[in-house]
């Protein structure tokens, strides 16, 4: 009786309830997220292997675990009492739901609003629920996703290409979405704990809030990435933070880190890597080397919109 009150107090919502249900702490984390995304929500196993930048042998491997310990422990489908313990893994969960909406990598879209507005809605729910003791990451999550989503208008032209966000025509930014990730933000602050989301909220925040691109405060960007660092240390934060150290300390010494991180890391399977480097050098202006890097990407890239993008870019440092 217990845990059916609990769930009607958590949530109506059949999904959110099985996230929770899926996060057994007889199953390994990797497992549980890889088991969310591919049964809950439908990924792809490219689509996972690409949220964890691992392959997909990786991916095919931690499913048949997780499915594997499904059945050997006879697993109960009902939600635990304490349900915040697997809050933390829920919450991972939404956000690679959030950011393969927000940068595809497998179908031919500029933004699948359908994954993102649906992992708004989850955390949502999480943010109105009763049983939720400690809703500090949900409320920097909403945050975050809120201003990542105020950018949405401005992302893409009348061709459906892409607008980089030093292109980007900020009056079409969503005033009514930065003004509610800031009132999370807010809430999410009152407390003392210090999250990746927390961070990340931040961070985007500093994006929505300056005139500009140029004024935009990259001391506190950077400060913020090096504190993230502390917290959680993965290629990706490695990579977005070669942006706002390339503008603090230069375009060279983003290019020296990002080389010699790549040695530690598989980020270099990654188009993502190829291209950043590339658009280092072109600063630079050794267009020699940002041509092979570019080349380099466009031949790592699946999706449609990121090779248009990518062949675009190429052109422009192709001597003609």
């Amino acid at each position: 009786m217990e845990n059916l009150l609990i769930s009607e107090e958590l949530i109506s919502d059949e999904q959110l309830k099985m996230m929770f249900v899926c996060c057994n702490p007889q199953i390994s984390e990797s497992s549980q997220i890889c088991l969310i995304l591919k049964i809950l929500c439908g990924f792809s196993i490219s689509e996972i292997a690409n949220s964890f930048f691992t392959s997909t042998e990786t991916i095919n491997k931690r499913l048949v675990r997780g499915r594997k310990q499904l059945r050997t422990n006879n697993i109960s489908f009902e939600l635990l009492k304490d349900i915040n313990k697997n809050l933390p893994i829920v919450l991972k969960t939404i956000f690679l739901l959030f950011n393969e909406g927000y940068s595809p990598t497998q179908k031919n879209e500029l933004i699948r609003y359908d994954l993102c507005l649906e992992a708004i809605r989850l955390t949502e729910i999480l943010v109105e629920s009763k049983v939720i003791k400690q809703k500090a990451d949900c409320y920097s999550l909403l945050a975050l996703m809120y201003f990542n989503a105020s950018r949405f208008e401005s992302r893409m032209n009348s061709t459906n290409s892409i607008i980089e966000m030093d292109k980007q025509n900020r009056e079409n930014w969503n005033q009514q979405l930065i003004n509610k990730g800031i009132q999370n933000l807010n809430k999410a602050t009152k407390g003392e704990q210090v999250s990746k989301y927390l961070i990340l909220a931040t961070i985007s925040a500093n994006y929505c809030i300056a005139t500009s691109f140029e004024k935009t405060d990259w001391k506190e960007i950077l400060s913020l990435y090096d504190s993230l660092l502390e917290l959680e240390d993965t290629p990706i934060i490695r990579l977005n933070r070669s942006v706002p150290l390339s503008k603090v300390k230069g375009n060279r010494f983003a290019i020296l880190e990002l080389e010699k991180f790549v040695k530690k890391s598989k980020i270099d399977n990654s188009h993502l890597f190829f291209s950043t480097l590339a658009e280092f050098y072109k600063l630079e202006n050794n267009l020699e080397k940002a041509k092979k890097n570019y080349e380099k990407a466009i031949s790592l890239a699946e999706n449609e919109r990121d090779l248009k993008l990518l062949r675009k870019k190429l052109i422009d440092v192709v001597p003609i």
